[in-house]
């Protein structure tokens, strides 16, 4: 027993890197428990968040519960932070890199949470959590943040944030958003999720009102430049690549049969796999509006609301976050090859900003129970979707220790983020789209 004692010793001193990966676990379970400990504080915080749903910007409830528990648990919090009366954020540690989660908490109107914001802000908070314990026991230089970010359904809270400075000083930044499982049959999730970018317009035609009977000639009608803008577009997508979208509504249209509609309002999302493409097509959109403008006499007014870059995953932070969730027993995806998804998210923007992903992680939710749904609402308050997305936030966590405790890895992350930069602007239209996932 000594001789096999000694034998394992030396063999253990000699392997490069044993004391390190030992080290590396021992820190791993520490997070692990940091975050079990707190089992009560998380769960009653999901269930909070989603039977309190709330419209973006105006998620009041789920800002104060939150920043709430957080001062309970001893951190400091900046309410109303960003000029943004319902985003906050949480810092723990000195010094160093930054390690952040965004935490998401915004509703769906009539549906509610059938976007499962309510665990997107459960497993930041709890990743937070988990990763403030091992800084806090050793001591190691860096921080740590919890950044709440209201109004990602269409309201580009993300942005907002961006714009105040919130991302200039953070080395990576994660979040996880919850689907349906079979998105990701054979796996509980998938670690890199590209997206779409998103351009977000809102298109007015102004022309003349007339009595439609009485003098229809002294009309111009804006209803007419509507339908020519929309039939337009339908005719572009023709020549569209598959992996672009437009889709639009008429949000206006007159009020009565007998009066020639002076005004008339389309709803327009275009979305492509770069920011880059989706500047190309929107430009070939607005031809259309314009075109028919022209057509019926109307004056065209664009308004540009926001526009969502995609998300480009760094690639390596995918990968620790990974191997992150395989040493804790729950396999995730890392296609690096992977199309994505063809939604859009303010994430995107945040990923142009500093080293991020959006990972994914599948829970029950029944055959046509997606995203955006009644029954994927019901689905994101189950304790099963609970826990799958506690394991998630242990991933993130661990992900994030191993960034802020090796400079190696965090000076790696970097220069994949740099190189990304010049990629960005490439063709990539021949990217497919192939599976749904939750995003707006």
């Amino acid at each position: 027993m000594t001789q096999h004692r000694e034998s394992s010793q030396r063999l253990s001193a000699s392997y490069p890197g044993a004391e390190a990966a030992t080290k590396d676990t021992e820190t791993s379970r520490k997070i692990q428990e940091a975050i079990d400990a707190r089992r009560p504080e998380l769960w009653a915080i999901n269930k909070q968040i989603h039977s309190n749903p709330e419209l973006g910007y105006a998620e009041h409830k789920a800002h104060d519960a939150i920043a709430s528990l957080l001062e309970f648990l001893g951190f400091a919090v900046k309410r109303h932070a960003y000029g943004l009366e319902t985003a906050f954020v949480a810092e723990y540690g000195q010094g160093g890199p930054v390690v952040a989660f965004n935490a998401e908490y915004d509703a769906l109107p009539g549906i509610g949470h059938a976007c499962g914001h309510n665990l997107i802000a459960t497993m930041s908070i709890g990743a937070f959590l988990g990763l403030a314990k091992v800084i806090e026991e050793t001591k190691i230089t860096g921080r740590v943040r919890l950044i709440g970010t209201p109004a990602e359904e269409g309201g580009g809270g993300k942005l907002k944030i961006i714009d105040a400075g919130g991302f200039e000083d953070v080395d990576a930044c994660m979040m996880v958003h919850p689907g349906p499982e079979e998105t990701c049959a054979g796996f509980t999730g998938d670690a890199y999720m590209p997206t779409l970018a998103n351009h977000k317009l809102r298109v007015r035609f102004v022309g003349r009102a007339a009595h439609a009977a009485m003098a229809p000639w002294d009309g111009v009608n804006a209803l007419d430049a509507a339908v020519l803008a929309y039939n337009g577009i339908s005719a572009l997508r023709q020549q569209m690549h598959p992996s672009s979208r437009v889709h639009c509504i008429i949000a206006e249209g007159g009020e009565r049969p007998n009066v020639i509609p002076q005004g008339a309002t389309l709803d327009c999302y275009i979305r492509c796999p770069t920011l880059q493409s989706a500047n190309d097509l929107l430009g070939r959109v607005k031809c259309c509006f314009e075109g028919a403008g022209l057509q019926t006499g109307c004056k065209v007014e664009f308004e540009l609301i926001n526009t969502y870059a995609d998300v480009r995953p760094n690639k390596l932070m995918c990968s620790l976050y990974a191997e992150a969730m395989s040493d804790i027993g729950s396999q995730v995806r890392n296609d690096t090859s992977s199309p994505g998804v063809p939604g859009s998210t303010d994430q995107g923007n945040v990923t142009y900003e500093c080293p991020g992903f959006h990972a994914y992680v599948g829970i029950p939710s029944g055959p046509g129970c997606n995203n955006h749904t009644p029954g994927f609402t019901a689905a994101a308050s189950t304790e099963e979707a609970h826990e799958l997305c506690l394991s998630a936030a242990k991933g993130m966590a661990i992900a994030g220790w191993r960034i802020l405790s090796d400079n190696e890895t965090a000076a790696a992350v970097r220069r994949e983020f740099e190189t990304d930069k010049s990629k960005r602007d490439e063709d990539v239209s021949t990217r497919p789209v192939v599976f749904s996932a939750g995003f707006c």
